[in-house]
């Protein structure tokens, strides 16, 4: 799955104010918001709010997925621990081409393990999404638990199943 930038110029670049309606679109997008923790539709203050609190965190990494310079996904990955242990969350354009996932994927991997030099990423993935859940294990993740009936929607409560993927893993896969 190791794809290089002559075959596919693909990079990651830090989120900016001018990426915030483009982001929040994607975000309240049916296909994309029913994955949530928040699922209600995010207003624009609301989201601008969020990306200043956050991008004011050093501990919090906004990235913009592209390909070719075109937006094509957004990541959010929060330094967690000390040590190098953070947790990640991301989602692709809705009308994204398909294999979109996979790029966004190695390029994020190679940002956190290679660039950022983090120790372990990890992901929470509610159950009902098996696309992530398979996304997760197609990159090499391994799950590391069940936070059983730990979301609850307004109606029903969900399983949470809990990923893990370690620097020294990702190395032997790519």
């Amino acid at each position: 799955m190791n794809i290089t930038r002559a075959e596919n110029p693909s990079q990651v670049r830090p989120m900016v104010n001018k990426d915030l309606e483009q982001i929040l679109e994607w975000r309240n997008h049916e296909s994309i918001r029913r994955f949530m923790y928040t699922q209600h539709e995010i207003s624009l203050e609301e989201h601008r709010n969020w990306f200043e609190r956050a991008s004011q965190d050093k501990n919090h990494h906004l990235l913009v997925f592209e390909i070719q310079g075109k937006s094509l996904g957004f990541v959010n990955i929060h330094e967690i621990s000390k040590g190098g242990i953070a947790d990640w969350g991301f989602y692709v354009a809705p009308d994204a081409p398909k294999g979109t996932g996979s790029q966004l994927g190695c390029a994020v991997l190679e940002y956190a393990f290679h660039t950022h030099k983090f120790h372990k990423l990890v992901g929470q993935v509610l159950a009902y999404n098996e696309s992530s859940i398979n996304f997760h294990e197609k990159l090499g993740f391994q799950q590391e638990g069940i936070l059983r009936e730990q979301y609850f929607d307004g109606q029903i409560y969900h399983h949470i199943i809990c990923f893990g993927l370690l620097a020294t893993e990702w190395q032997k896969n790519f």
